[in-house]
């Protein structure tokens, strides 16, 4: 199994910047895709932002031209850079690794990071 460690939520105020990061226990260059979701309290877990073979992104509607998930496989990092937060994006934020293991599929996450967005 691989470990996803998370870092860099925190309180900000809305139209700041956050950047999150995502340690791999492993070389993400093999991963199928990594992503960042969010969750708030009672309610689903919802794809942010992946990123795929060719570095191919694909963002939810609501981050689209705010945030830019990136990824440095020589440290086997993901990071999510989050610009002109908002009150909405305050969640926990989870990364995601997805990746095949001696022919099967595996879904990893990290154990979450909270994001709070003050107005």
């Amino acid at each position: 199994q691989v470990q996803l460690v998370e870092s860099g939520g925190g309180l900000v105020q809305a139209g700041g910047s956050l950047r999150l990061s995502c340690a791999a226990s492993r070389n993400i260059g093999t991963f199928n895709a990594m992503g960042w979701y969010r969750q708030t309290l009672g309610k689903q877990r919802d794809l942010v932002a992946t990123i795929g073979y060719g570095d191919i992104t694909n963002y939810a509607d609501s981050v689209k031209g705010r945030f830019t998930i990136s990824r440095d496989n020589a440290k086997n990092t993901v990071y999510l850079q989050m610009n002109s937060l908002r009150p909405e994006d305050t969640a926990v934020y989870y990364c995601n690794a997805k990746y095949i293991l001696l022919r099967n599929n595996y879904d990893s996450w990290g154990q979450g990071t909270q994001v709070t967005v003050s107005s």
